[in-house]
């Protein structure tokens, strides 16, 4: 068909190339315009606009849609357009322009996570799953009938960054197979049962609340990863929990006759409550294994932190020249 094909972010790339391999005529790729990004700020493209460059196809980057945008691609004639991750809502008017409609790749299994993360809501509420589902849009937000849907294992270590490349590649597949006769493609109504939204995420979200449970904060840290990244401060200094994850309440350790017994470092024993517990974000050891931070309920162990204006460190990188031992995060 001849195909109009909207995206921006990374998500998108694998999409846009499953339409060209399977012989489709792409009439222009939208795409948002270049935005300042990294420690220059210098504009740069999008990743599906350096991609449309490297295909060698036509390439839009309007602000909005209206008007002239609308005009321009009215005039190209699409038989349909496929939606991924553009970021820009398209108006009724754009939505009536193809001939069969436009379609969406939704990185969520609907009506559940509709919205604009559904990949970390999901993680930080703790689902087992996830999925794709291709959707014809309309007015509404992540509304329309479904075309497929297909499954997609969330286990207790994934980041959102790692879920997100599996379902790039699970939906430009699904995508391609819709297409393939679509004249012929059942839709279905979503259920008005177990319907959630995914609200964006903002990086004040992303900051670590140390009387929450470890397990939960274990899931932030997944979820805000690549970014905007589970954060905290030090004596003012704020540091990048890029991997950590929720350990049992106290480490075991061995004594001679090889009986574990549980114990905490004299640093931290010396501000511990008459209960035995120390303060959320307190520190209760510190090695080459990882950070071990007191919470809510458990111990949350931080193995990569970044210090501000440096790179990514392992616990024993960090450990190394840093006694965290008793500290306590805010």
């Amino acid at each position: 068909m001849r195909l109009i094909f909207a995206g921006t972010p990374e998500f998108s790339v694998p999409a846009l190339d499953a339409l060209v391999a399977a012989g489709h005529e792409i009439a222009a790729v939208y795409t948002q315009p270049d935005r300042p990004a990294g420690r220059g700020r210098k504009l740069q493209a999008s990743p599906v606009a350096r991609r449309a460059e490297t295909l060698k196809l036509p390439l839009r980057k309007p602000e909005k849609f209206m008007g002239e945008a609308i005009e321009e691609l009215r005039a190209l004639k699409p038989e349909a357009m496929v939606v991924v991750a553009y970021g820009l809502i398209l108006p009724q008017a754009v939505l009536d322009i193809p001939l069969h409609g436009c379609f969406n790749i939704h990185a969520s299994l609907l009506p559940r996570w509709r919205g604009a993360a559904p990949i970390q809501r999901a993680i930080l509420a703790g689902d087992t799953e996830t999925g794709i589902t291709i959707m014809r849009m309309d007015a509404g937000l992540d509304t329309g009938p479904m075309l497929l849907q297909e499954k997609f294992a969330i286990d207790d270590v994934c980041t959102a960054g790692e879920v997100q490349a599996g379902l790039s590649v699970l939906g430009a597949h699904l995508m391609a197979l819709a297409l393939q006769n679509l004249k012929a493609q059942p839709e279905t109504s979503q259920p008005t049962d177990g319907v959630t939204y995914a609200k964006k995420i903002s990086k004040d979200e992303a900051r670590l609340d140390w009387s929450r449970p470890a397990e939960g904060l274990a899931r932030a840290a997944r979820a805000y990863h690549p970014a905007p990244v589970a954060w905290t401060e030090l004596s003012g200094e704020r540091l990048r929990i890029h991997r950590a994850e929720a350990r049992p309440a106290a480490a075991p350790s061995a004594s001679a006759d090889g009986i574990k017994s549980f114990s905490l470092t004299p640093a931290a024993a010396s501000g511990a409550s008459a209960g035995g517990t120390q303060p959320p974000g307190t520190v209760l050891n510190s090695g080459p294994q990882g950070i071990d931070v007191a919470t809510g309920a458990g111990v949350l162990r931080i193995t990569q932190l970044q210090r501000p204006g440096g790179t990514v460190l392992s616990a024993q990188e960090v450990t190394r020249g840093w006694n965290l031992d008793g500290k306590r995060f805010a």
